[in-house]
């Protein structure tokens, strides 16, 4: 039987400026989904690149005082750099600049003219240069581009323009046919309504107003317009030839199983590259996945905003895997997310400190402690060992769920879900007083090969997501099975072996001394922080002035029904509660004061009254990303809200 192919890209990287985090995030996520996708044995072939041409490059490079190719050489360069140290694995690294790219091009727009799809005109109307994109008036309000908000310009020339609408109905069928087609289900309502619906003007495809792009080979002056020969390169790549046949790489893994793109250039991914391809008669790709935005707090990074944020600085302060867990846990499948250096801080400290990484140094330690590092073999199971290696084996197949779904932080959730639960095995079964007994080292060897084995499926689990971490966890277990079908069972771990030395993964970080170190002007502002908040308690209180809203000042409050699917105490604070709770399609870590009325294992199950706009606060350590409702009396008895009746996680309340 042959092995199943899978082929993913990102989008190519526009060389105007050095990526920020934000696109950084597309690369990872990629990454992230290639590498689950060849542990789960198929032959992969992830592809990214650069995108080169374009009047934006040509006149950046005039600024300059250098050529465009020596501007995109330098850029080009950047990007493989920040994909590089970011641990991404891409099979080829394309550039539009390359020969064979420009040379396949110029056949596909020669084979499109020949066949009538694309015809000569004249354009006369509105383009945004940063975006490389042309707009209709009824696009436009107040003569700014709807993608980024700059001025757009009138301009004239004579164009090229490809046959949009002649194959409109084809791609309207085809959506309509394969819903699969373009995720989340919003970005495809939104393509079909704002532009299908309203038909679709032909695409000028190609410029006479500047010359660096690929060259018209039959019409000298004119370059092929920057769309045309970008979106292309997912074909280039492989080695297509539109004028006979194409290179074993095309056959093999052709059509893409997805397109990973950003929501912004959804649009021509959805709609003219489909027809492009419609038109020459070649399969279009399973999936176009538009992914939301890396957000500042609650602003888009843009340099005149101030607000970018690199990959490289935040790797400076938090490491490779740290930043690669925070980008893919905290963007949720459909919604942007939000990126501050207290919620980087709070993951690291509650996630990967916490949770991860104390659970294998302690496990390692105790092997090395009670056993001189020997593994033990397990021996008969007790029902608390069936409820951890019942979990293990079931989180594989979870986690293949939600990759499958892409929603790669739903999927992590899952993995993070078993090392919860491991953590709480070891509080359940005390391995420390198990070793004060001679007659329960059977027991305290089956214990620790339970820990080690549901760390091993999680590590071999994690390397998709971080992989230098995973590797690490590996080597300290002494893992020798770490492909997919040895976490289908729950014997991988090879008594008799001797584990390695147990090292911290994550170091917990003190969050001021960090923050200063971010950011030196913060050194006054946080040493007057304890002091003001002193001065603030000592005030006497107001009396209570219970102030009346209107409907208005309600409707800001979100509150949804979500489900708690774990809770644990919080490591540092007698009186809260950690929950993960259920809403809708993703997952929140809610810190709840509620630990003197509810018991963690009478959580679980819970359906709750969430807030859900509330912003994500650092509660002794711990990330809170919302609030549940409850009610106490005067006793101090407390309840916790919920609804009549059972009703679906992620349910409004209104």
């Amino acid at each position: 039987m042959s092995q199943k192919t899978y082929y993913i890209t990102t989008a190519i990287a526009y060389t105007s400026k050095t990526p920020h985090i934000g696109n950084t995030y597309e690369a990872v996520l990629t990454d992230a989904i290639a590498r689950f996708k060849r542990l789960e044995g198929y032959d992969v072939f992830f592809m990214t690149g650069t995108d080169e041409h374009g009047q934006k490059i040509q006149l950046q490079a005039q600024e300059e005082g250098i050529t465009p190719q020596a501007h995109v050489d330098k850029i080009a360069g950047e990007v493989r750099h920040i994909w590089d140290f970011m641990n991404t694995s891409y099979d080829k690294f394309i550039r539009t600049t390359d020969e064979e790219h420009e040379k396949t091009v110029q056949k596909i727009f020669k084979r499109l003219y020949d066949q009538g799809d694309i015809y000569k005109g004249s354009y006369e109307g509105w383009y945004c240069t940063p975006c490389e994109s042309f707009f209709t008036e009824s696009q436009l309000e107040e003569n700014v581009c709807p993608d980024c908000g700059r001025p757009v310009e009138r301009t004239s020339e004579e164009a090229y323009f490809l046959k949009l609408s002649k194959y409109e109905k084809r791609l309207m069928d085809h959506i309509e046919s394969h819903p699969e087609f373009i995720q989340p289900e919003s970005r495809k309502n939104e393509m079909v309504n704002n532009f299908l619906k309203s038909g679709l003007q032909d695409l000028c495809v190609s410029r006479t107003s500047f010359d660096w792009g690929v060259p018209v080979t039959f019409d000298e002056g004119h370059v092929i317009y920057v769309w045309i020969d970008a979106l292309s390169n997912y074909i280039t790549g492989l080695n297509y030839n539109p004028e006979g046949e194409s290179g074993l790489l095309f056959n093999k893994y052709w059509p893409a199983d997805v397109h990973i793109i950003g929501k912004d250039i959804l649009r021509f991914h959805t709609i003219y590259w489909p027809i492009m391809l419609m038109a020459l008669n070649v399969p279009l790709p399973k999936q176009v996945f538009g992914h939301p935005w890396l957000m500042v707090g609650q602003d888009k990074m843009s340099k005149s905003l101030g607000n970018v944020v690199y990959a490289e600085e935040l790797v400076k302060h938090f490491g490779v895997d740290a930043v690669r867990y925070f980008v893919l846990h905290e963007m949720p499948f459909a919604q942007d997310g939000t990126l501050t250096y207290e919620l980087l801080i709070a993951r690291t400290n509650s996630d990967l400190a916490n949770i991860l990484g104390n659970l294998v140094n302690r496990t390692v330690a105790m092997v090395t402690k009670y056993f001189d590092g020997v593994i033990q073999p397990p021996s008969k199971a007790e029902a608390i060992d069936h409820e951890l290696t019942d979990l293990a084996l079931k989180t594989p197949g979870k986690v293949a769920e939600k990759m499958d779904q892409l929603k790669v932080a739903e999927a992590m959730d899952a993995i993070w879900t078993l090392l919860r639960r491991s953590n709480k095995y070891i509080d359940e079964t005390c391995p420390w007083i198990l070793a004060k007994d001679e007659a329960q080292k059977e027991r305290l060897g089956t214990v620790l090969y339970n820990l080690l084995e549901s760390i091993r499926i999680s590590a071999v689990l994690l390397s998709a997501f971080m992989p230098e971490t995973a590797s690490k966890i590996l080597d300290q277990i002494n893992a020798s099975n770490k492909d997919w079908d040895s976490i289908q069972t729950f014997v991988g771990t090879v008594v008799g072996e001797h584990v390695g030395v147990a090292e911290v993964l994550f170091a917990r970080i003190d969050e001021k001394q960090k923050l200063i170190e971010i950011n030196p002007a913060l050194a006054e502002e946080l040493d007057d922080k304890p002091k003001k908040q002193k001065q603030q308690k000592k005030k006497e209180k107001p009396p209570v002035v219970v102030e009346e809203i209107g409907i208005d000042d309600f409707a800001k409050v979100v509150m949804k029904i979500g489900e708690v699917i774990a809770c644990e105490k919080h490591p540092d604070a007698n009186k809260l509660l950690v929950s993960q709770i259920k809403i809708g399609e993703e997952v929140r870590q809610i810190v709840s004061g509620i630990a003197n009325a509810y018991e963690p294992a009478q959580m679980i199950g819970k359906k709750l009254i969430v807030v859900t706009n509330l912003k994500p606060v650092n509660l002794r350590g711990v990330l809170s990303e919302g609030m549940i409702l409850a009610a106490s009396d005067q006793e101090g008895n407390l309840k916790l809200g919920t609804v009549d009746g059972d009703i679906a996680s992620g349910s409004e309340v209104r």
